[in-house]
């Protein structure tokens, strides 16, 4: 029996995947670094030692999303195991593979990890109309309207873990 191509899993993201995960964070964020006529946004000038390093602190858990040997989505919660709130940071999925409930898998992985009452955090482009609906419909409200180190207007939304 073949496999399903459109079958995924979620695993851990660990530093030997860096590589692999900024290839696919960089291809899922060129879409906002351009909606907001930048590409100095976070996510895009993130380096893969720093994703590396980022996967080794203590208080980083990552989700890694896989098709077969491909790696196809990732996303980190930093602050685990510490005082509230965890930030959930760099969610992205492939563009040729979204909508395949891959996203999905990957916050109910993270946010499964997370202990009744915690909150969690994100950020996202206040003209990001797809990314605010899925947040809102996993659980996230709006709390603060800000600007990112690219000077980019964002929504700060919180979720508390049930």
């Amino acid at each position: 029996m073949t496999p399903d191509a459109g079958a995924h899993a979620v695993g851990a993201l660990r530093p030997e995947h860096a590589g692999e995960a900024l290839t696919v964070q960089y291809a899922a964020y060129l879409s906002e670094g351009r909606r907001y006529g930048t590409t100095d946004i976070p996510p895009l000038v993130e380096t893969r030692d720093e994703l590396a390093a980022d996967l080794r602190r203590p208080d980083v858990v990552g989700f890694a999303a896989w098709m077969g040997p491909r790696l196809v989505g990732s996303v980190r919660l930093r602050g685990v195991g510490g005082a509230d709130p965890v930030a959930f940071v760099r969610y992205s999925v492939a563009p040729d593979v979204q909508g395949r409930g891959i996203g999905s898998a990957l916050i109910d992985a993270a946010h499964a990890v997370l202990p009744a009452g915690t909150t969690s955090w994100l950020v996202t482009g206040v003209d990001s109309t797809e990314n605010l609906a899925l947040y809102r419909r996993r659980g996230y409200a709006e709390r603060a309207r800000e600007r990112d180190a690219a000077g980019v207007a964002v929504v700060r939304m919180e979720r508390i873990a049930p």
